[in-house]
C-alpha cells in the first residue's frame, strides 16, 4: 500500500531533506510537503545558496516568461477579445501582465522608431540664427541699430497704406465699403505704430518696461515670455537670478514660468531634433496614462454591461498592445524591404478592434459599429489634445 502513495518529485534546494517547518522569511508555520510558503510565497528551503541555484532560478524564470509571452502573443493575434475574457475570469497565470506588457511594447516600438533616425540632423538647420535675424525683434547689439524695429514698422506701415491708397484711386469700380478705407488706414497705421513704440521702449529701457509689465499686470504671461524671449537672445542673462538683478523681475510663479518657458523655447528652436527625440521618448508613459482617461468613455458606452472600469481598462491595454505589435512588425518589414506598410497594418488593427469589441462585449453588428465609430472619434480627439499638451509641456521643461 505504501507504494501507492503519491510521491513528491523534487531536486536541488527543493529536496525534502532541505524542507523546514517554519518560513525563514515571515515565520509562518509550514508542513514538510509545502514547497513554498502559503503566506509570502518564498521557497521552503534551508539549503545554503550556491551560484548554481541563481542560474537555475534565472533560466527557470526566463523559460516561464517565454511561455507566457508566446501564449499572450498567440491569444492576441489569433483570438481578438478572448485574452481579456480569460484574464478577468481569473485565468491570469498563463498570460503576461497587460500593463507591464503594453509598457514594454511601447518602449520597444519608440526605441526602434527613433533608432538611427534623421531627426538629429534638424539641429544643423541653424534656426536660432534665423530667429535673431527675422524674429519679432530684429535688434542686434552688434550692428548698433537701436531703432531697427521702428524702421521696420515704418516700412510696413507705408506699404500697407500705399496698398489702401491704390484701392481708393480706382475709377469706375464700385467696391462696397470703399468709403471706410480712411478709417481703416488710420487703424492700421496706429496699430503698427503702437507696436513699434512698444518694441522701441522695450529695447531702450528694458528694466522700466518690465517694471510696467509687473506693476500694471499688462501683457500677462505672453508679454513676459516675449520680453524674456527677446533678451535671452540679445543679452547675456542665463538664469532667473540674473533676470531679477538686471531687470527687476519679482520672484513670482508667473515670472519664473515665463523665463523658463522662454529659455526652453529658445533651446528647442536651437536644437529641434534633440527636442523632438526627447519628446518622443516620453510617449510610452504618456500612452500608459492616457488610456485610463479614454477608458472612462469605454465604460460609459458599455455602462449596462457587467464589466467594471478595470475590466474595460484591461481590454484597452490588450488592444493597444496588439497595435504596438503590428507597428513593430511594420517597422521590421519596412527596414528589410524598404517599403511603407504602416497603413496596411493600421487597417488590420481597425478590423481587429471591431472583432475584439464584438467578441468581448457580445453585441450585434450595428451597435458595435456605432460604438466603434464614436469611441475611435473620441480616441482621436483626446489623442490630439494629449499630443498638443505633451509638445507644449516639453517646450517648458526642455
Amino acid at each position: 500500500m505504501e507504494d501507492d502513495k503519491p510521491s513528491i518529485i523534487t531536486k536541488g534546494r527543493y529536496e525534502l531533506k532541505f524542507r523546514g517547518t517554519e518560513c525563514l522569511n515571515c515565520g509562518h508555520l509550514l508542513d514538510i510537503s509545502d514547497k513554498y510558503c502559503p503566506n509570502c510565497s518564498q521557497a521552503n528551503s534551508t539549503k545554503k545558496l550556491i551560484l548554481k541555484d541563481f542560474w537555475d532560478e534565472f533560466f527557470s524564470s526566463l523559460i516561464n516568461y517565454d511561455s507566457k509571452l508566446l501564449k499572450t502573443l498567440y491569444a492576441l493575434l489569433v483570438k481578438p477579445g478572448t485574452i481579456t475574457k480569460d484574464y478577468i475570469k481569473g485565468k491570469r497565470i498563463a498570460y503576461t501582465n497587460p500593463f507591464r506588457f503594453l509598457l514594454s511594447l511601447a518602449f520597444l516600438y519608440f526605441l526602434m522608431a527613433t533608432y538611427d533616425n534623421s531627426l538629429y540632423n534638424l539641429d544643423n538647420l541653424g534656426l536660432e540664427d534665423k530667429i535673431e535675424q527675422t524674429g519679432p525683434l530684429s535688434y542686434s547689439f552688434n550692428n548698433g541699430k537701436t531703432a531697427s524695429d521702428s524702421i521696420n514698422a515704418k516700412e510696413q506701415t507705408e506699404k500697407a497704406l500705399k496698398q489702401l491708397d491704390s484701392l481708393k484711386n480706382l475709377e469706375n469700380v464700385h467696391i462696397p465699403g470703399i468709403q471706410n478705407l480712411d478709417t481703416l488706414q488710420t487703424l492700421i497705421g496706429q496699430g503698427i505704430k503702437e507696436e513699434a513704440k512698444k518694441d522701441s521702449f522695450m529695447l531702450a529701457n528694458p528694466r522700466k518696461y518690465f517694471e510696467n509689465l509687473q506693476n500694471n499686470n499688462s501683457g500677462g504671461l505672453g508679454g513676459r515670455m516675449e520680453f524674456f524671449f527677446t533678451f535671452l537672445q540679445k543679452d547675456s542673462i542665463k538664469t532667473f537670478e540674473e533676470a531679477k538683478e538686471k531687470y527687476g523681475a519679482n520672484e513670482t510663479w508667473r515670472n519664473k514660468v515665463a523665463f523658463n518657458g522662454s529659455k526652453s523655447s529658445l533651446k528647442a528652436i536651437a536644437q529641434p531634433g534633440t527636442y523632438l527625440n526627447n519628446t518622443i521618448a516620453k510617449l510610452p508613459l504618456v500612452i500608459f496614462f492616457f488610456l485610463p482617461i479614454f477608458t472612462v468613455f469605454l465604460w460609459v458606452v458599455y455602462i449596462r454591461k457587467k464589466y467594471t472600469y478595470t475590466d474595460h481598462l484591461i481590454f484597452s491595454f490588450h488592444n493597444q498592445s496588439l497595435l504596438f505589435i503590428l507597428l513593430i512588425l511594420s517597422l521590421i518589414i519596412d527596414t528589410i524591404f524598404n517599403t511603407a506598410s504602416a497603413g496596411i497594418f493600421l487597417l488590420i488593427f481597425g478590423f481587429y478592434l471591431y472583432k475584439a469589441m464584438r467578441k468581448f462585449y457580445g453585441q450585434g453588428r450595428v451597435k458595435t459599429i456605432v460604438k466603434y465609430i464614436f469611441l475611435n472619434t473620441m480616441f482621436a480627439f483626446l489623442g490630439f489634445i494629449v499630443v498638443i499638451i505633451l509638445f507644449t509641456g516639453s517646450v517648458f521643461t526642455y
